[in-house]
């Protein structure tokens, strides 16, 4: 990386259970293969690591609890997280940090632990997707949210999620850290919940105060891919299936101020990406 600092974004979700490990990992896959960029994708839900179950890994050989002697004694460097990430065959420059298996642990990590974490992955990726909790009662939600560079939020169309729970959580007590809504790009999942009578963007919009919105719409057969364990397959094996992050991935992609640099490419698909533009509904 030159001594440049790669840039860090994070996801949370407003409600658990919605999706938003899903749009965090298939969103950092789709950055990573249309980039060529090295990516990193950390599993930060302390209390409900997943993600190695998605690419069928029953136990993993490194966690992020594996890490804690590094990370309490303030020793991790990027080289070293680079050795212990998971690299998929199928996803291409895709590294992957799996979480805490060890629920009982996770009250007991700290913030300098998660800073030393977050200046690592910093080191040793262009770019780092963190996937934290719904909860702001943790180290890893509260510092990825506070240091990330661009933040995302995850949502559905329906009321309490994108009402009750933004309000309690993100707004009440995300602003105690000097972050209000504007300061976030709203992502509104659309798969499991688009034919329950939900919420438009617009309303949405109006609601939470967002500015920057995009809408995800994922077919229902993912689903089957992360009970199965067969994620990876799925991105890899169809470009509409990985394409369909490209709302939110094109967005983050000019956040970067990467737009002009890849603009210059021959792949009239990447220019195509990089000229969607989120339309509230």
């Amino acid at each position: 990386m030159s001594g440049q600092q790669g840039s860090l974004i994070a996801f949370a979700g407003s409600t658990p259970n919605i999706g938003t490990s899903l749009a965090a990992f298939g969103t950092a896959y789709r950055i990573a293969s249309v980039t060529g960029k090295r990516v990193g994708y950390l599993c930060l839900n302390l209390k409900s690591a997943k993600t190695h179950l998605y690419l069928g890994i029953d136990r993993p050989e490194i966690t992020l609890g594996g890490m804690r002697p590094e990370l309490k004694s303030g020793t991790l460097t990027g080289s070293k997280l680079r050795q212990y990430a998971f690299a998929p065959s199928r996803l291409d420059g895709l590294h992957v940090l799996f979480g805490n298996l060890a629920r009982d642990q996770a009250e007991y990590y700290e913030p300098e632990q998660m800073d030393t974490l977050i200046a690592a992955a910093r080191d040793a990726f262009d770019v780092t997707v963190a996937d934290v909790s719904a909860y702001w009662d943790n180290a890893a939600t509260v510092c990825a949210m506070r240091a990330a560079d661009h933040r995302c939020l995850v949502t559905t169309g329906s009321l309490t999620h994108f009402q009750e729970d933004v309000n309690r959580w993100t707004g009440q007590v995300g602003s105690q850290f000097g972050l209000s809504l504007a300061n976030y790009h709203l992502v509104l999942m659309q798969s499991k919940y688009r034919h329950a009578g939900g919420f438009g963007m617009k309303e949405i919009r109006k609601e939470t105060g967002a500015i920057s919105l995009s809408e995800l719409q994922l077919a229902e057969s993912v689903h089957l891919q992360l009970d199965s364990g067969r994620l990876d397959e799925w991105l890899a094996a169809d470009e509409r299936h990985a394409s369909a992050f490209d709302p939110v991935a094109g967005t983050l992609l000019r956040q970067l101020n990467w737009e002009e640099r890849l603009k210059r490419t021959e792949r009239p698909w990447l220019r195509r990406l990089l000229q969607h533009r989120s339309r509230g509904r």
